[in-house]
């Protein structure tokens, strides 16, 4: 039953996905944006967001052992860009081998791909940096968390500032397909854009939920730590399946957005929440965390490497899916 239950959530998502992947494309058409805006800020912010309550709500409103609540938080906040990193973007990659080959060609706009991850690789490793500062150094941890905050904040700005020159350069966002309310007989607009996006993140939130409650109970089973629990199952369950909208785009052409929504996201969930969970929580040198980190800052680096050389092919990618087997043979043996 529970995987009947897993597979009829699988089917929301897929649909959700292609509701507000369609939505976002005319809502960037509309606004005259570039695709690197639409993939890294709109299309990452909206799907990540439903996964950031995750430890927020551990952290904040868990159950009445805060040690649990702390594991939870932080393994959910670590999980997330190393899912991201390794395995989400592995698997987008794989979804074009068949039409591209091995040595295919990715083509994400360069500037962009590279900000995200030249971002995310600083942040990450002043995160990695504060899991060696004292618990009972409130003042220098605040102070670290706050700088995480402003590293985001500067992103955004850069990241906008960037798109009217991409537009220019031929990047504008482009939508090849009517919006689906459309089909229904309902004119497109900015009310009805506005409404396409809220019904697929919607759907989105309620199949990424059920999918976390059929993974979870399915996960008890193994008798797997809190913590394990929280690196592996929870981003599996919250970010693979809305990283759907990167396979959707990657297989149209639309490598910009593509990777945007993958290394949009990392930047995302490797600044604002490890400033939360820096604050907020032991954020102690565990094995485990300390091995997460390590894994995410080699896959971040080895794409930050090859698009600086220009030449990012599909097999490339399969150094970042064997990251990925590799935390899974470490943390679990």
């Amino acid at each position: 039953m529970i995987f009947l239950i897993l597979f009829c959530m699988l089917i929301v998502i897929l649909v959700a996905a292609e509701v507000f992947t369609n939505a976002l494309e005319h809502l960037g058409e509309k606004l005259k944006i570039s695709e690197g805006v639409t993939g890294s800020i709109f299309a990452a912010v909206g799907t990540a967001l439903p996964e950031a309550s995750v430890p927020i709500i551990a952290i904040f409103a868990g159950t009445q052992n805060s040690s649990t609540n702390h594991e939870i938080g932080v393994g959910a906040i670590l999980g997330a860009p190393l899912m991201l990193a390794t395995l989400s973007i592995f698997l987008m990659a794989m979804s074009v081998l068949k039409a591209r080959g091995l040595d295919g060609h990715l083509r994400p706009e360069r500037t962009g791909l590279k900000r995200d991850l030249n971002y995310f690789v600083g942040a990450f490793l002043v995160a990695a940096a504060a899991l060696y500062i004292p618990h009972e150094n409130m003042e220098a941890k605040i102070g670290i968390g706050l700088v995480m905050i402003s590293i985001y904040v500067v992103y955004i700005v850069q990241t906008l500032r960037s798109s009217k020159a991409l537009v220019a350069d031929g990047h504008a966002t482009q939508a090849h397909d009517p919006m689906f309310l459309n089909r229904l007989g309902i004119p497109t607009n900015g009310y009805t854009i506005g409404l396409q996006i809220t019904l697929g993140l919607v759907l989105l939130v309620a199949g990424a939920k059920g999918f976390i409650g059929g993974v979870e109970e399915a996960a008890s089973i193994l008798g797997i730590s809190t913590l394990l629990l929280s690196l592996l199952v929870i981003p599996i369950a919250t970010e693979l399946p809305e990283k759907v909208n990167s396979i959707l785009w990657i297989r149209k052409g639309k490598d910009t957005m593509a990777f945007g929504n993958i290394t949009g996201a990392m930047v995302f969930q490797g600044t604002l929440l490890p400033a939360i969970g820096i604050m907020l929580t032991p954020w102690q040198p565990q094995s485990e965390i300390v091995i997460s980190f390590v894994v995410t800052l080699i896959a971040a680096i080895w794409l930050l490497f090859m698009a600086e050389k220009g030449q990012l092919r599909v097999w490339h990618i399969i150094l970042n899916g064997a990251l990925y087997v590799s935390y899974l043979l470490l943390v679990l043996v």
